[in-house]
C-alpha cells in the first residue's frame, strides 16, 4: 500500500470510529461530565441528596422531661410538620430535647422546655442522585461497561488526534493544543 495511501485509508476509519464512537457514548460523556462536575464541588453541594433546615414552634404542653415523651406526644409533633415523614425512631437528646429519625434520612429535633424544633428535611436529587451513583461504579456489569467506555475515549481521542492533516492536524495547530493539554495537568501534578 502506497504511503500516501495509508495515510488517506487512516484518516478515513478514524473519522467513522470517531463519529459512531462519539455518537454512541454521547449520553454517558454527559452524564459522567455533569457528576464530574458535581463531585469537584461537594464541598458546597450535595448532588445526591439536597438538605432544607426549617425552624418550628410546635405546639403542645411544654416544658416535658425526655423520659415522658411517648409514641402518642411523637405522633403529635410528627403531625404539625409540612410535610408528611414516615417515622423510624427517636431518641433523647439530653435532659429536655428528643430527637425523632424518619425514614430516608430526615429528622426533627425539639426542645422539650419550649416547643422550638428544627426540622431537616433530606431528600434524594432524583436526577443529579443517579447520575453520582453511576460515577461510583454502583455493580460489576456497570464495571465493564465503564472500562468499555474508558478504552472508547482512548479511541476517539486517538482517531481525533490522527483524523485532520495540514497546518490544523498534529504537526501544525492541533499538535500545539495536545501540546498544551498534555502540559497543563502536569503542571497541576508537579507543583
Amino acid at each position: 500500500m502506497n504511503p500516501k495511501n495509508s495515510g488517506s485509508w487512516i484518516r478515513k476509519w478514524s473519522r467513522a470510529i470517531h463519529r459512531d464512537l462519539s455518537f454512541f457514548f454521547a449520553g454517558v460523556i454527559c452524564i459522567y461530565a455533569v457528576s464530574g462536575i458535581c463531585l469537584n464541588h461537594k464541598r458546597d453541594f450535595n448532588a445526591t441528596y439536597s438538605l432544607k433546615r426549617y425552624d418550628l414552634v410546635l405546639t403542645g404542653d411544654f416544658p416535658v422531661m425526655s423520659s415522658a415523651v411517648d409514641k402518642d406526644r411523637i405522633v403529635s409533633f410528627i403531625d404539625q410538620l409540612p410535610d408528611s415523614e414516615t417515622y423510624t425512631r427517636h431518641s433523647a437528646v439530653g435532659e429536655d430535647g428528643v430527637k425523632i429519625f424518619f425514614k430516608g434520612g430526615s429528622s426533627l429535633e425539639v426542645d422539650l422546655s419550649d416547643g422550638s424544633a428544627q426540622y431537616e428535611k433530606l431528600r434524594k436529587r432524583p436526577v443529579l442522585g443517579a447520575f453520582s451513583r453511576l460515577h461510583y461504579n454502583p455493580s460489576k456489569w456497570w464495571t465493564w461497561f465503564s472500562d468499555i467506555f474508558a478504552v472508547s475515549l482512548l479511541l476517539i481521542t486517538v482517531t481525533g488526534i490522527v483524523m485532520l492533516k495540514g497546518p490544523k492536524g498534529l504537526w501544525g495547530r492541533g499538535g500545539i493544543e495536545l501540546l498544551a493539554g498534555i502540559l497543563i495537568p502536569l503542571l497541576f501534578i508537579l507543583l
